[in-house]
């Protein structure tokens, strides 16, 4: 049915869109904007109209016209174009048709494999064609998925101007996976009513709540003594480093929390004795419940410090951003036409919090109302990732219906 799906994302994924943290460049890579600009081609092949790069934001846009007189929303579709921090040079994307069931051997002379015994969720794709990476990068369905099939789903109802739909805007947009993407998107100019980030997982996930979430960045100053002579003088960073860590609630932790439950999550620890570094990134759904967590690791550096008669533990705090629900539950529309939409496909829709934010957390407090829809893959970020043909091509239907129900 979408003739170009499979062959745009193999084209997609082969190219080297990752981003980088460390970089102060909007995008974050050069690579990402060599990207965009080929993106910018496609839209123009295919006959969006309006397409834009934006060298303020990185942000790619474009137009697909009304073709009915109703007054209907601006509907917008979102995707990101960078990929997570694992390797993503040289990507092999491996076909696997009629999946059977069993181990996929994905790299035979390191010997990865993709087991049902590791990953059950596989027996939900016997019978499919899956892509999976060939064990030794990330694949980057997370989310060149999201972008094939908004590319599809534009390219169908182009060639069927019979499918009546209103104005639809869609974005392609970079470094989200380091959350600092949809900081710079243009709300004002992209002017939707509402919009979805096309950007989870299995089919029917349905999101619209996300963690508030915030950093928070520890500096350590310890005092290095030879360990001969270190009794009563020496101040060890890293033994401070474990201490502080051991003040926080051990079952608030990434690997024992679920669902709604929040979390600190010990990101990075680096140092030596005479001083040491520690990243945390603090998660939780409730936004009290957030708050709280700030105000404990807070409490916790105040009190290890009275330790000392000087300061020896640091802390900066940011906010990233915060639990969309607290806007998208104010007007409901999208989350309604959405399970609307995959109910008629026979999808059954799996509503849930985001263990974790996409750029629509950041979009719906610019006004811009963005729940999340199912992009299809699943293990992202790493080399077990894969996708199924057939919920790439589900997730296409999914955004035609959206076109169709908000017409009529």
């Amino acid at each position: 049915m979408y003739d170009n799906l499979l062959t745009r994302f193999l084209t997609y994924v082969k190219i080297d869109t990752q981003s980088d943290a460390s970089s102060m460049t909007v995008p974050s890579t050069q690579k990402q904007v060599d990207f965009a600009k080929r993106l910018l081609n496609d839209l123009e092949e295919i006959g969006m109209s309006d397409i834009e790069y934006n060298e303020s934001n990185g942000f790619v846009t474009a137009t697909l016209p009304a073709n009915t007189d109703k007054d209907v929303p601006i509907i917008g579709f979102i995707a990101h174009m960078d990929t997570a921090d694992f390797n993503s040079k040289n990507i092999s994307p491996q076909i696997h048709e009629n999946y059977d069931g069993k181990t996929i051997l994905l790299n035979e002379e390191q010997d990865i494999r993709l087991s049902p015994d590791d990953f059950p969720n596989l027996n939900n794709y016997v019978g499919q064609t899956l892509i999976t990476t060939d064990g030794t990068t990330l694949l980057g369905s997370d989310d060149k998925s999201g972008i094939v099939e908004i590319f599809s789903a534009m390219e169908y109802l182009i060639a069927h101007p019979e499918v009546k739909h209103g104005t639809i805007r869609v974005a392609f947009g970079p470094d989200e996976e380091i959350g600092v993407g949809a900081d710079r998107f243009d709300v004002d100019h992209f002017k939707a009513d509402f919009a979805y980030t096309i950007d989870g997982g299995p089919v029917g996930e349905l999101e619209y709540e996300s963690f508030n979430a915030a950093g928070a960045d520890i500096h350590i100053k310890g005092k290095n003594v030879h360990p001969g002579t270190a009794k009563d003088k020496m101040i060890n960073a890293l033994k401070l480093a474990v201490a502080f860590d051991n003040e926080l609630p051990q079952e608030q932790v990434p690997e024992k929390t679920e669902g709604r439950e929040g979390f600190f999550h010990l990101v990075s620890v680096t140092g030596t004795v005479d001083e040491a570094n520690m990243s945390y990134i603090i998660r939780d759904h409730d936004r009290d419940e957030f708050e709280a967590k700030k105000k404990l690791i807070t409490a916790v550096a105040d009190k290890l410090n009275t330790s000392f008669d000087e300061e020896r533990i640091s802390l900066k705090l940011k906010d990233q951003y915060y639990n969309m629900r607290e806007v998208i539950e104010k007007d409901m529309r999208p989350v309604e036409l959405a399970d609307k939409a995959m109910r008629r496909l026979s999808i059954e829709p799996d509503i849930k919090p985001i263990r974790g934010g996409t750029d629509g957390s950041k979009i719906s407090f610019m006004g811009l109302p963005t729940p999340n829809i199912f992009a299809g893959g699943e293990n992202f970020h790493g080399r077990y990732e894969f996708v199924a043909v057939e919920s790439m091509e589900k997730a296409t239907d999914v955004l035609i219906e959206i076109a169709k129900l908000a017409a009529e």
